[in-house]
């Protein structure tokens, strides 16, 4: 008992360093509890969503005429496979309908509503209460991320033909329910379904082909094999075939959701950096200032054990505290997280409660503040009650004066801040090396917003994507050849390029490939180790297929597509985000030893003076019968991204809050204990002359060059370390070298705005002085 009432007497005696350095703990304990959380049950949480909705683990898209018995014999005889399940649907290969921002044009896959289905039934979350005509159910995601309600106008464009609807409702879909896997699934009900295909062409009616596995790791196996089956089997060109897997989705999905859970944990572990600073500050101080409270306690009876064990019950006490309140606010929290998690999935996140993940934070912030407490107070054992009684003067002892006011050049008072900022070096340094961190942290969460945010260029070469303007799908009766050189002629076009990404197998992988004539013509080089194919034997590869297939550069690789197999050389690493980064790129005559006949079917267009719209119009127009699609890159570009920007967004101003406040709490604490400890020192200033505001300004001004130093180097490391760290956090998905834009006046602009609110702070505080006065230390 007498270890604890001296514990709670320590913390009753500093009531506002306790309060702040609970606040530092609480928002560390609640930043890593929330990361943990949300990488931890991230992966389970989508499987589970699976398992609710009976999604499908494969999903296979083709068209009817391809499909034989044959194939649903190699489904029956597939291993592993626990039910398959064949249905017709309508097939938009390129639809346009508004989403978030902009114009969005991926494909579309829409289901009869009314057929019952075992694998991937519509189960809606939200519906309207009266049905007509027009209705359309959509995914979740058109709630959460494309800025839809209930009862709202819907018009999808195909083929030139506009479609009016009115959202019916929403469902929930692991598989085809967000933008970012290229397309969606929608549903009508049974009459609106089959006026809708009597409208479309016969191209449009397709089979969807959906298998649930025994183990859903293998579902990539399954689709992979499967499409090649189909390719071998056919004596024609399929007209059109595709696959996704649930493992695919899932990593596409939950990429951006891992960043920033990984960037809260890498935030919270600064923030636990910065209480375990400021524990060693307090409690060397309050050594320092209580020097002869510990010697009167050692001489009444008190062994040095049990004033060491108090201050470690006293710290232990208030980590316990915070961490536990930490994690109660965590779940507070949890719902803001979970709708950025239901934006980029487009599925409802149900926070469990995980005693697991709460033990493990409270753990390591407590164990972190025990280990540093132990160090700091370990001297404690070491003073005898006649030197602590002393004061803790051994013998005397000066320190050298580094700035003789007599000698030393400078006003008055910039001089005697110097003095101040020089006594205080072990204070100078932990708030240098907080306010460093902090301005890493800080420069690292504005240039990823940026980025992703405003100029989005280096965001979108990650995905491996063309920076073109329009994308034109060509048909496949049409000389491609031609149609280039004619739209190369038509004003405002700077430039056009064939570009056709194909599946094909390297090694027994596959691989999304790319085919072009000239790759120098092209804007975003993704290879960043040796160089792209220039000749009909080389290939470039990515580094996750490198990894995959163990052969780099120099290696020669087979390459299968089709009924035939080329070996090529490999001439390059390439990175790629999209496609979770199983990419390689093929000449136009490289592709062409595989099928002689290959011409290509898609033209990117680059454009300079005109508007996208007015391009794609005058071009349908002039090209039309050559023409299957065209896409406005740029507007599909500014609509997939909008999901990424808020969750961005909601981070930065996390960071930035959780920095305001920091420094805020920082300041307050050491000014206020140097005031306290200067506190006769400052009355007799005042008594013979110095004004309040000359003695703030004193104050104000030590602390500068502090944190000037720490901002400095917090923003240097920013500017040169932020992309080497957001290779690391990116490279499971498949990114080997990061060239963010790093915008230096932002990040200067950044730095002087923390540095502005650190002087600021430190003049609000430093008004405790105006209370000093000299009949108030006489009177005391």
């Amino acid at each position: 008992m007498k270890i604890l009432n001296l514990s709670m007497a320590n913390i009753r005696k500093s009531k506002s360093a306790t309060v702040s350095l609970c606040i530092f703990i609480l928002v560390a304990t609640l930043l890593l509890n929330v990361g943990l959380m949300v990488v931890t049950q991230l992966n389970a949480f989508f499987d589970q969503k699976a398992e609710q909705l009976k999604d499908p683990h494969v999903t296979i898209v083709m068209d009817q005429t391809s499909f034989h018995l044959t194939h649903e014999d190699f489904l029956k005889n597939y291993s592993g496979i626990k039910k398959t399940e064949t249905e017709e649907i309508i097939h938009m290969n390129l639809a346009n309908y508004k989403f978030g921002n902009g114009e969005l044009t991926n494909s579309a896959v829409i289901f009869n509503a009314d057929t019952n289905r075992n694998i991937g039934p519509l189960k809606l979350i939200e519906k309207v209460n009266t049905s007509s005509s027009k209705d359309i159910f959509v995914p979740y995601s058109f709630k959460t991320d494309g800025g839809y309600e209930l009862g709202d106008d819907f018009r999808i464009t195909y083929q030139d033909k506009d479609f009016e609807y009115r959202v019916a409702g929403f469902f929930e879909t692991t598989i085809m329910g967000t933008n970012n896997i290229g397309v969606m699934k929608f549903m009508l009900p049974k009459t609106s379904y089959q006026t809708l295909a009597d409208e479309l062409d016969y191209q449009s009616d397709e089979l969807i082909i959906s298998a649930v596995m025994e183990d859903r790791t293998k579902s990539s196996q399954l689709k992979n094999e499967f499409i090649q089956n189909v390719k071998k089997s056919q004596h024609k060109d399929t007209t059109y075939i595709f696959g996704l897997d649930i493992e695919l989705v899932k990593n596409v999905n939950t990429l951006t959701i891992n960043i920033i859970a990984t960037i809260l944990v890498a935030f919270s572990a600064i923030i636990v950096l910065v209480s375990l600073i400021v524990i060693k500050f307090r409690v060397s101080n309050s050594i320092e200032d209580g020097m002869v409270n510990i010697g009167v306690l050692k001489s009444i009876g008190y062994t040095s054990r049990q004033i060491f064990t108090s201050i470690l019950l006293q710290y232990i006490m208030i980590a316990l505290s915070a961490s536990v309140v930490g994690i109660a606010l965590s779940y507070a929290l949890m719902p803001l997280f979970g709708g950025i998690i239901s934006t980029i999935s487009g599925l409802i996140w149900i926070q469990s409660f995980d005693m697991i993940v709460n033990i493990i934070s409270i753990f390591f912030v407590t164990i972190c503040v025990v280990v540093v407490t132990l160090l700091s107070a370990f001297r404690i054992r070491k003073i005898l009650p006649v030197a602590a009684l002393r004061g803790g003067v051994h013998t005397h002892s000066f320190r050298k004066n580094h700035i003789p006011l007599a000698k030393a050049k400078g006003g008055l008072h910039f001089l005697l801040a110097i003095k101040s900022m020089l006594v205080n070096s072990k204070q100078n340094i932990m708030i240098s090396l907080i306010v460093m961190a902090l301005t890493f942290a800080t420069v690292f969460s504005v240039v990823m917003y940026y980025n992703i945010a405003s100029d989005k260029s280096a965001f979108v070469n990650l995905f491996g994507s063309e920076p073109a303007n329009v994308y034109i799908a060509v048909k496949s009766d049409a000389d491609i050849r031609n149609l280039l050189s004619d739209i190369e002629q038509i004003d405002h076009v700077r430039k056009v390029n064939i570009l056709d990404t194909i599946e094909t197998n390297i090694d027994g992988q596959t691989v999304y490939t790319n085919v072009t004539d000239h790759y120098s013509q092209l804007e975003n080089n993704v290879v960043y180790k040796g160089r792209q194919p220039k000749y009909e034997n080389e290939i470039a590869i990515s580094w996750v297929v490198s990894n995959q297939i163990n052969k780099g550069i120099g290696d020669t690789v087979d390459v299968e597509y089709g009924a035939e197999t080329v070996s090529y050389l490999v001439t390059g690493l390439s990175q790629s985000i999209g496609n979770l980064g199983q990419i390689s790129s093929l000449t136009m005559e490289g592709i062409q030893q595989l099928q002689s006949e290959f011409k290509g079917t898609t033209l990117y267009v680059y454009l300079d003076g005109v508007s996208n719209k007015d391009f794609m119009k005058n071009v349908q127009e002039q090209y039309g019968n050559y023409i299957g699609e065209t896409l406005d890159i740029d507007e599909n570009i500014e609509s997939q991204t909008g999901m990424y920007t808020a969750a961005v967004f909601a981070v930065m101003l996390l960071v930035l809050t959780i920095t305001v406040l920091v420094v805020v709490m920082i300041l307050y604490l050491v000014i206020k204990t140097m005031i306290i400890k200067r506190k006769k020192e400052f009355g007799v200033m005042k008594t013979i002359g110095y004004s309040t505001i000359q003695l703030m300004n004193q104050i104000s001004i030590s602390f500068l060059p502090v944190i000037f130093i720490g901002v400095t180097i917090g923003g240097v490391l920013g500017y040169f370390f932020t992309n080497p760290m957001l290779s690391v956090l990116l490279s499971s998905a498949g990114v080997k070298r990061m060239e963010f834009t790093i915008n230096l006046p932002i990040i200067l602009m950044l730095c002087a705005s923390i540095l502005i609110l650190a002087y600021c702070i430190s003049m609000l505080v430093s008004l405790k002085i105006k209370k000093i006065s000299a009949y108030s230390l006489i009177t005391e």
